[in-house]
């Protein structure tokens, strides 16, 4: 019996914690390396993974570009990061100027960070508390489901 409390009690508590981020190193629109530690939020850590091709990205962002700079000053840093291959790199930084982008933008050209968080397809978008555990995980956008992930973040600010 024991043996089975045990094994429920850490299962229990691998389903509450989530996948933890660890600390990962891109380069930023201006090709210098930044670190994940240097950039993350005070309390929220909301990071959304994009491409320059993916028209819900395109809707999806001045969303978020609004509610970073309303959250910020609450802890919570928005970071983008965009999934475009080489090919299309040449493209970020006018795409990510034209939709106001006014928060850190990573650029993961081999997809690496993409998949040690398990991300699959874009736009997905990751809420990260203090511990670095993703509390929140989203994949898609279609119109009005900013105030679905806003509603929790507000819900997570409070916990």
């Amino acid at each position: 019996m024991k043996i089975f409390l045990s094994l429920l009690l850490f299962i229990s508590a691998a389903v509450i914690s989530g996948p933890k981020v660890h600390n990962f190193k891109l380069k930023n629109l201006d090709n210098r390396t930044v670190a994940y530690e240097d950039l993350k939020g005070e309390k929220l850590t909301v990071i959304d993974f994009w491409a320059t091709w993916c028209k819900p990205c395109i809707k999806s962002i001045p969303k978020f570009v609004e509610m970073n700079d309303e959250l910020e000053a609450r802890g919570v840093q928005f970071i983008g990061i965009s999934v475009d291959g080489p090919r299309n790199l040449s493209k970020v930084k006018p795409f990510a100027k034209s939709l106001g982008v006014d928060y850190p933008v990573l650029l993961d050209t081999d997809n690496n960070v993409m998949s040690r968080l398990r991300v699959q397809a874009v736009p997905t978008l990751l809420i990260v508390n203090s511990e670095d555990e993703v509390v929140y995980f989203h994949e898609g956008y279609t119109p009005g489901e900013e105030k679905m992930i806003r509603a929790e973040i507000e819900k997570l600010l409070k916990e």
